[in-house]
């Protein structure tokens, strides 16, 4: 942020940046609450990832236009590491995952990071959109599941046994939000669809007195304050070593998706990020978060690109987004007991389309067979296994092939040569 102020910072840019950061917290409010929910925390905790690592992220990094946050990607490795491990485990992952990032960075490996094979990139964030969708359906039919299963087979198999349990009201206030999302992208762009259907189908559930669960009655009321940071109780020896695979992929997942998100402003704005500042950042973000309680960070594509067209000129757009949410908590938090499930698993649907890259994997699919091989493994792994072990048998096998490709392009220039 230095370096973008150094050279003058005028009412002008300061009014750009407000409006940019207003428009960006009001995309990321029923999506950092909806994303909380999902990773089997709570929706304050998704907030409270805004706010911390949000801040940190646009003061620190090096992506001029960078918003921070939770993000989709994190969802599936966050809910198993709460499942196995409790949310103080959570806590220590993202330690560890965030000294890593710092590390990376100090390490000038931020440059390494791009060169990961597109199909392992594409596979795995395809996988997780499938799992993200498949985590929404109960909330979004109103199916009455007391637990919902962490294996994929499993959760649709409790899916199809409960199906005569569906609400109607639930799934008449998940149609009407994915409409309002839908229709508002179409024809009213500038328009905060996810704000819109969110707000609406709190309205609908209070005016019409439908029966549906919401943030309300399922976790109580918001509280209106930022806790206190705090370590974990319990970090020895054992606890890491069990946790250090799930560290490891949160800091995979936070530096890849960190400078995807900030090569994609690179190339809106004609700038150019600093890779390096900007895995410490994040490192030194998800630490912050981490001991705030809040969730794994990341920059989000989803939230950095309308930003940029917002009209952000700095950072200070970044940093307002957060107070923004700030504000939310401190003065509003009690009308997010309205809110129905229904309608932030509808917008998890979208998040869950956009994540898909189905246009890149359709064409990945048309890729040499040895890429085809790398996405399909990568998404069935990711899908049916486990996230780490897709991504490690997925950069091992593109590793593979890269260098057979390698060495049949020797032995031809060989052959030429002789």
């Amino acid at each position: 942020i230095i370096t973008s102020l150094s050279k003058g910072y005028g009412i002008r840019d300061f009014r750009a940046d407000f409006i940019a950061g207003l428009t960006v917290a009001i995309v990321a409010l029923p999506v950092a609450m909806a994303l909380g929910i999902a990773s089997g925390a709570t929706p304050e905790q998704g907030l409270i990832t805004v706010v911390i690592a949000g801040f940190l992220i646009s003061l620190l990094g090096g992506s001029r236009f960078q918003i921070g946050g939770p993000t989709g990607a994190f969802v599936v490795v966050v809910f198993d590491v709460i499942a196995k491990f409790g949310y103080d485990g959570l806590i220590v992952a993202t330690l560890m995952a965030g000294i890593m990032l710092i590390a990376a960075g100090l390490a000038k490996m931020g440059t390494w990071i791009k060169y990961i094979p597109q199909p392992v990139v594409t596979g795995f964030t395809s996988g997780i959109a499938v799992i993200i969708f498949s985590s929404q359906i109960k909330d979004l039919f109103g199916l009455k599941i007391d637990k919902v299963p962490g294996d994929f087979i499993d959760k649709w198999t409790a899916f199809w046994q409960a199906r005569e349990s569906f609400t109607p009201d639930s799934i008449i206030i998940a149609a009407g939000a994915l409409a309002a999302i839908v229709l508002t992208r179409r024809y009213l762009p500038k328009f905060p669809g996810f704000l819109i259907a969110v707000i609406g189908s709190s309205l609908a559930v209070y005016f019409l007195n439908l029966q549906v669960p919401t943030i309300g009655n399922v976790f109580g009321e918001l509280p209106r304050v930022i806790p206190a940071p705090h370590m974990p109780t319990e970090i020895n020896f054992h606890r890491l070593r069990e946790l250090l695979p799930s560290a490891f992929t949160i800091a995979f997942l936070a530096g890849v998706e960190s400078l995807l998100s900030a090569v994609v402003a690179d190339g809106m704005t004609g700038r150019r990020h600093r890779s390096n500042c900007e895995l410490v950042a994040q490192g030194i973000a998800n630490c912050a978060s981490a001991l705030f309680g809040g969730l794994p960070a990341t920059g989000a594509i989803a939230r950095t690109a309308p930003n940029i067209r917002s009209g952000a000129r700095t950072p200070v757009a970044g940093i307002l987004h957060a107070v923004f949410i700030l504000v939310f908590i401190l003065a509003f938090a009690p009308l997010a007991s309205y809110i129905p499930l229904a309608s932030l698993a509808a917008v998890l649907v979208i998040v869950a389309w956009n994540m898909s890259e189905f246009d890149r994997f359709r064409h990945l699919m048309r890729a040499p067979t040895g890429d085809k091989l790398v996405l399909l493994l990568t998404f069935f792994l990711t899908v049916t296994v486990d996230l780490t072990v897709a991504i490690q048998v997925g950069v091992v096998l593109a590793a593979i092939l890269f260098m057979h490709r390698m060495s049949q392009a020797v032995e031809m220039s060989t052959d030429i040569s002789l």
